[in-house]
């Protein structure tokens, strides 16, 4: 690829907020996050793939998720002869979630963070069990303040708890964003402080009595 094909990838990268993940530091989180063979996971914004590679060795079942056609073509030439890898040419907020108890990983893009936290958790009966995700890092600090101290986390509370685990420096992107990004877990309570069927009516309640709303 020439420096001016690079540098068109790199600027359509910013503007759709594509920041991927060096394969060392990508190894290291797979690694931390204990998967065991065999489970579901879907990757968000599989991009280059160093997130996919690393669930590939560990062999569980990946269903990876990207928007960029360029990236997918190269994922599957890359993962063609592994039938436990599944990419999807899809926006991830159009993707169905399955059905079976299923994990997430991803480096999400930061412009996007909220709205895929929505689609995983603002309905707790999708049988997601865990959540790795890379976000920017004043998100994480956010999202895991304890007690919460937004709407939404007080929404997820009863059904989801949230732990920040480590600092990732601009520097282990690429593009490099202008800021360091935040690995958050999410985690499902077991048992939860509240039945899954009062989910909407608990949300109702923290809307009208939120007090900065």
């Amino acid at each position: 690829m020439s420096a001016r094909q690079r540098t068109h990838r790199d600027r359509q990268r910013r503007r759709i907020g594509q920041n991927f993940l060096d394969a060392a530091t990508a190894d290291q989180i797979v690694g931390d996050a204990s998967f065991s063979a065999g489970e579901l996971v879907v990757e968000i914004g599989a991009g280059s793939g160093a997130l996919t590679l690393a669930l590939a060795r560990r062999a569980v079942r990946v269903v990876a998720v990207e928007t960029d056609r360029t990236w997918v073509e190269q994922l599957r030439r890359r993962f063609s002869g592994n039938r436990a890898v599944t990419v999807l040419t899809k926006d991830f907020l159009a993707v169905a979630l399955p059905r079976e108890r299923f994990r997430v990983i991803g480096s999400l893009p930061f412009g996007r963070t909220t709205d895929i936290l929505r689609r995983l958790l603002d309905d707790p009966a999708t049988p997601l069990e865990r959540a790795d995700v890379i976000v920017q890092w004043e998100v994480a600090r956010k999202r895991g303040a304890s007690p919460p101290t937004t709407l939404l986390s007080t929404t997820w509370a009863p059904w989801w708890e949230m732990q920040v685990t480590r600092r990732i420096p601009a520097s282990s992107f690429r593009p490099v964003p202008q800021v360091d990004g935040g690995l958050l877990r999410i985690t499902r309570r077991d048992p939860p402080l509240l039945p899954v069927a009062m989910a909407s009516a608990y949300g109702a309640f923290v809307q009208r009595e939120w007090p900065f709303a």
